[in-house]
């Protein structure tokens, strides 16, 4: 009787094949080549998307500075508009743009601080404080035509008449939630241990917050503060509704008012190559004013920071 012996542990029913370790590590290679493949793609699609945007931008800005700079003089600055034809230039226009704004700033930046700072030290998660904070959002996100409809209502038609006052007040309230969201970012931003500290030492909590919180954070407010001038400084519509424009001298603030916005999309629209000039001008100061105040803001919450 004869036996057949087999190897002990030998499988004769397995299929040769690849080996565990060598199966995974094909797997990961195609699974490398695969996530680099879709990683170029985004990145070109990337690339191509920003090299588009960059474009667009920079032909605007190349028809402004060339347009503008080419109907710059120094009338601009020392002339008030005038009848087409004549020599004119922007100066009442210019000058009554930034009264407006001004005074909207003084408005609407001690109001914002106020409610911003509501928001970040008395009022987390209270029912009140979310729904200061919705409304402000709103506001933030609303198209300023609708706030200019809104003060037109408020002040214009009951008062009887357009006035500068209107304008202000339409632009102190797209500033203030621009405001009020800076600062309420950047007071949460202020460590809560710094604030039991300075309680600990016997302050109420109005003097930690006007003596620590604020000072912590004035360069984040400052910075918010100088953006939302660049965001008012450009508006229209609002002013439409509410100071409607002068063509002549004036500084009262109980009448329509000149303003750089409402004087450019007026002049645009002519058909005097003058005014248009004039329009060309006046939309490259605005722009040069804007891009001084974005440098502003970063150079200050940079030499902070």
């Amino acid at each position: 009787m004869s036996a057949t012996m087999t190897p002990q542990g030998t499988n004769h029913g397995a299929n040769p094949g690849v080996s565990g370790p060598a199966k995974d590590k094909a797997v990961a290679a195609a699974l490398g080549r695969s996530r680099k493949r879709a990683d170029i793609i985004v990145r070109s699609l990337s690339y191509a998307a920003t090299a588009i945007g960059l474009v667009f931008l920079a032909s605007i800005l190349v028809t402004l500075f060339y347009k503008g700079f080419g109907a710059m003089n120094l009338s601009v600055f020392t002339e008030v508009t005038r009848p087409p034809g004549s020599q004119g230039g922007l100066l009442n226009a210019i000058v009554g743009s930034a009264i407006q704004v001004a005074l909207a700033t003084i408005i609407g930046t001690p109001i914002g601080m106020l409610v911003g700072t509501y928001l970040a030290e008395y009022a987390r998660g209270s029912s009140f404080g979310n729904a200061v904070r919705f409304v402000s959002d709103i506001l933030l996100s609303a198209p300023s035509i609708l706030i200019g409809l809104f003060v037109y209502q408020l002040l214009v038609l009951p008062f009887g008449g357009f006035s500068g006052w209107a304008g202000v007040a339409a632009l102190s309230i797209i500033i203030i939630p621009i405001v009020v969201r800076t600062t309420e970012d950047m007071l949460a931003l202020i460590p809560n241990t710094l604030r039991e500290a300075v309680i600990g030492l016997g302050a109420p909590k109005w003097k930690m917050i006007v003596t620590v919180c604020w000072r912590a954070a004035t360069s984040g407010i400052i910075t918010g503060v100088l953006l939302g001038i660049a965001r008012i400084a450009g508006e229209t519509a609002p002013l439409l509704f509410t100071s409607l424009g002068n063509n002549a001298w004036s500084t009262n603030l109980n009448g329509p008012m000149p303003s750089l916005p409402i004087t450019i999309y007026s002049y645009a629209g002519s058909p005097f190559q003058d005014w248009i000039e004039l329009a060309w001008a006046g939309a490259l100061l605005i722009t040069l004013a804007v891009l001084l105040l974005n440098i502003l803001a970063r150079s200050v919450l940079r030499s902070r920071t």
